[in-house]
């Protein structure tokens, strides 16, 4: 047997580089952290974890990669619960507690000036206005650290109790003495029946979109799952209207059929959709994987993909758990109701000899059982480009790279 040649050095580079990133993805490291798993080993914090999930808040700081969580004990959640609050308002208070930031026990007592304000994920939302989702931290005499609402007067009604857990960087958990108090994070936030999705839609920039769900009928459905849980897509008056002219060409049943593909029955925050990529069931899918649409992002845009045009969300109009409604760049038009777009179009076959066509097609409808073990593209490298011995190279380097990899992991 013939020695295999020697790697390529750009090879051998591309090899050492995907090794290395599959290492990361195995590492402890890489791991994202889990609010509700790191509070669940604390009894003392039960009510306040519950709330966390109950809100969709544990579901967002899961996301972040930097964040500090200010939990309060079962007792102190009493004295906030005793105000029967509704969720949208509980969801406000606790958004307060959660810093965009990380805020170790040791970074406490290094406040440069002593004192800093640092926003958190209430100011985040764009509720709360001027500087009410801010938190003052403020390094006071004997050790202790003072917390308080910027919008609350300069009182630091909590102090810092304990560290609960802390993964430098990444996510710190911290107790304090008692919930943090805010007139704007504590005002009333209207209940589901109260929400009107038609007069929040034409406020907004969407009357023609307003119009035409309460037109068709759509809008019963809207209205059925505002309580459990909705998100809505809207195009603005100036995109709906040069659409206008496909949407009349529809019949009744397909109009209202591309009015719920813009709806999605539960409450869908922009955090997560950044971490849930992937299809996304709507009010007009009918439980046989129709009318449905690709999530994923694109740097920091979240992109809406249909098979026939990709929509941007460009702002969000309201976030007022149940309900979220978000502006988008273009109407989403279903594979069901349009033709795919050419960028999803099979490609032309190149041009030959008519018997060389019928053979890749023959070939093509092979069963899959048929074709050779492997994937298709090792097979093409194996017969191109780097060669079989440089490819089994690579494979060596990775083998390698990655045998190292899991010895330090699992240690």
């Amino acid at each position: 047997m013939k020695p295999a040649p020697p790697l390529p050095p750009a090879a051998a580079a591309l090899a050492l580089a995907l090794a290395l990133l599959l290492c990361l993805s195995l590492s402890p490291a890489a791991d994202a952290h889990n609010i509700t798993h790191i509070l669940a080993k604390h009894p003392e914090f039960s009510t306040f974890n519950h709330y966390l999930t109950v809100t969709h808040l544990a579901a967002e700081i899961n996301r972040r990669l930097t964040i500090t969580v200010l939990a309060v004990d079962n007792g102190a959640m009493s004295a906030i619960l005793d105000k029967h609050l509704s969720i949208g308002t509980l969801k406000n208070l606790l958004s307060l507690h959660v810093l965009v930031d990380y805020f170790g026990t040791k970074k406490l007592h290094q406040i440069s000036s002593g004192t800093t304000l640092t926003s958190t994920m209430f100011q985040a939302t764009g509720t709360a206005a001027g500087t009410s989702g801010y938190i003052n931290i403020t390094d006071l005499k004997g050790g202790k650290v003072g917390f308080g609402a910027e919008d609350n007067g300069g009182d630091l009604n909590a102090v810092f109790v304990k560290s609960v857990d802390e993964i430098p960087y990444n996510i710190s958990v911290l107790q304090i003495s008692q919930v943090l108090t805010s007139p704007e994070a504590e005002a009333p936030t209207a209940s589901p029946s109260d929400l009107n999705i038609t007069a929040i839609l034409s406020k907004q920039g969407c009357k023609s979109f307003a119009d035409l769900i309460s037109a068709s009928g759509a809008l019963k459905t809207f209205d059925d799952n505002l309580e459990g849980g909705l998100t809505i897509f809207c195009a603005s008056d100036a995109v709906l209207s040069a659409f206008m002219p496909k949407y009349k060409n529809l019949t009744a049943a397909r109009k209202l059929s591309l009015l719920l593909y813009h709806g999605v029955p539960v409450y869908q925050s922009l955090q997560m959709l950044k971490s849930n990529n992937g299809a996304m069931n709507t009010l007009a899918t009918d439980g046989a994987s129709k009318f449905d649409f690709t999530v994923q992002n694109d740097g920091e845009d979240v992109k809406l993909e249909t098979k026939v045009v990709t929509a941007t969300i460009t702002a969000t109009v309201i976030d007022q758990d149940p309900l979220i409604v978000y502006k988008i760049d273009k109407v989403l038009q279903p594979r069901e109701l349009f033709k795919a777009s050419a960028a999803d179009a099979p490609a032309p076959a190149p041009k030959g000899s008519t018997k060389k066509k019928k053979k890749k097609e023959s070939e093509a409808d092979a069963p899959e059982a048929d074709s050779p073990d492997g994937d298709p593209a090792d097979q093409t490298a194996d017969s191109n480009g780097v060669g079989g011995g440089g490819l089994s190279g690579v494979r060596v380097v990775v083998g390698v790279v990655l045998s190292l990899c899991l010895s330090v992991v699992f240690l």
